[in-house]
């Protein structure tokens, strides 16, 4: 099993978001799975279940676009990996709750190649730096990694992001996830210098090896 992976660089949101949803409703059963990696400018991104109300302090820098992924309201910027997983899951042979529990031990081990240890908190998508961690008291418990996926006719878009080198305050203008007070955190914080294209390797490898297992 192969993935056709496209490294698309710096890419507006909406253009990429309509090209998303397009592939999707065009694809048959023998188009070739694909795996988008890219940064957007600056935006935040509201999910069908999301409440505006969670963006409680708007910039005029940074747009919001309603989007039809599942969960709540997140941010989107240079210095964060990005990635979007279109699927077709009959044909992996696996359901939604699989494949985002494969998504999240990716970047579980990813994260761990890194040195960093992250977990999931039940209730809460996403990945969370481990609240075990002595030295790093101030970040135990915060976001670094975020899920949201779409799923029509069998096949999955949209996907997750891994903060690297985030702007974390536009983060503070959000209740990310719909949680008011929920910190986030990026590798850098975390003592991580290693280049954004390393880690999007390390990522997309843990990616391949999840989805081939199936």
């Amino acid at each position: 099993m192969s993935f056709l992976v496209k490294h698309l660089g710096v890419a507006d949101y909406e253009s990429t978001y309509q090209a998303m949803r397009d592939f999707t409703q065009q694809r048959d059963s023998e188009t070739p799975d694909e795996i988008w990696i890219l940064e957007h400018p600056p935006v935040f991104t509201l999910g069908l279940a999301g409440d505006p109300g969670n963006l409680h302090s708007p910039s005029s820098q940074i747009p919001m676009v309603q989007v039809d992924r599942g969960g709540e309201i997140t941010y989107h910027g240079p210095g964060q990996i990005v990635i979007y997983l279109l699927l077709d899951l009959r044909r992996l042979g696996i359901f939604v709750k699989e494949l985002v529990s494969r998504i999240e031990q990716a970047l579980i081990d990813t994260l761990a190649d890194f040195d960093i240890s992250a977990e999931r908190l039940p209730g809460a998508p996403g990945i969370y730096v481990a609240q075990n961690v002595s030295t790093l008291v101030e970040y135990q418990g915060a976001k670094i990694a975020a899920l949201g996926l779409k799923v029509s006719k069998g096949c999955s878009y949209h996907g997750l992001a891994l903060n690297v080198s985030t702007d974390l305050a536009a983060f503070a203008r959000i209740h990310p996830c719909g949680y008011e007070g929920l910190r986030t955190v990026d590798m850098q914080s975390l003592g991580i210098k290693d280049n954004i294209d390393i880690i999007s390797q390390t990522l997309l490898g843990h990616l391949q090896k999840q989805l081939i297992s199936s």
